[in-house]
């Protein structure tokens, strides 16, 4: 189904399950789409939920932008009045994480309870970034081919589509914990195939190293009058204690760590997801 938002554009949103009150779904990137078809599978007998792709990416109406945390709040907004939700609960992963917490603080009142899941906190981009890239490239190296491979992709300037999309499984593949299946797994992830919006992941990023990790932000959180679950992997190449900082300043949060799951715990610790959202509901 289709949402208009107050600019004008269309993005692309799918509601699913039963009668009663969705849980809505914001997905990672920045500039990826809704990959939670697994997660509205395995949350079929648990809660209806409510799928949407961001401005400009996936399924939704390719557009300029504009590329800003405000305007995706906005956009967000606009898919929780096409629905008929006064008060939602909602769930973000990785960037979408940062996405549903932003729009938590900024309408409090509209949320039920915040369900975040794979973030990197609040603090700024030391706190983690580092400590990811190391150990983003080391699980490359497990194989030496792989590595060979994203560095000659990398490089490779005008990529075909298939070129593009080989070096987005090369990159997602580092998520898994299986080595020898990531690649099977992260190609899960690219099928279909819809492009990343490069243009719109790198305004939001550098956002997000302007706006994370200031007093204000913490400030902000320490007032959040609204429940909030933490879901973390244990094995996410995003050191955890990144989010301790997010954890400490909520006055009402609570923390599930799932030991053997990664950055997508859903496909790595799937009852220990299912039940720790089940629980936040």
């Amino acid at each position: 189904m289709t949402v208009m938002t107050d600019d004008g554009v269309r993005l692309w949103t799918e509601r699913s399950g039963g009668a009663g009150d969705p849980l809505v779904l914001c997905h990672g990137g920045p500039g990826l789409w809704d990959m939670f078809g697994e997660v509205a599978a395995l949350l079929a007998d648990v809660t209806p939920v409510i799928r949407w792709d961001q401005r400009g990416c996936g399924r939704s109406e390719r557009c300029a932008g504009p590329w800003s945390t405000e305007r995706f709040v906005a956009d967000l907004d606009a898919v929780r009045q096409h629905y008929g939700l006064g008060r939602m609960a909602l769930l973000g992963h990785s960037w979408g994480a940062q996405l549903a917490l932003s729009y938590t603080l900024a309408h409090p009142e509209r949320v039920g309870a915040l369900l975040y899941v794979s973030g990197i906190g609040i603090g700024p981009d030391a706190d983690w970034h580092p400590a990811y890239r190391a150990a983003y490239l080391s699980r490359l190296a497990d194989h030496p081919e792989r590595l060979a491979r994203w560095k000659k992709l990398g490089a490779l300037a005008g990529r075909t589509r298939d070129q593009e999309r080989e070096l987005a499984v090369l990159r997602w593949s580092t998520e898994f914990e299986d080595r020898d299946r990531a690649l099977e797994s992260a190609g899960r992830m690219a099928e279909p195939w819809l492009g990343v919006n490069e243009s719109c992941g790198g305004a939001l990023n550098d956002e997000r190293k302007q706006t994370w990790g200031t007093p204000e932000l913490y400030t902000a959180c320490q007032g959040l009058d609204v429940p909030v679950l933490i879901v973390d992997g244990a094995r996410d190449i995003r050191p955890r204690s990144a989010v301790d900082s997010l954890a400490k300043a909520l006055p009402r949060s609570r923390r599930v760590i799932l030991p053997d799951a990664g950055h997508l715990p859903w496909a790595e610790d799937p009852d220990g997801f299912r039940s720790a959202i089940a629980s936040a509901l």
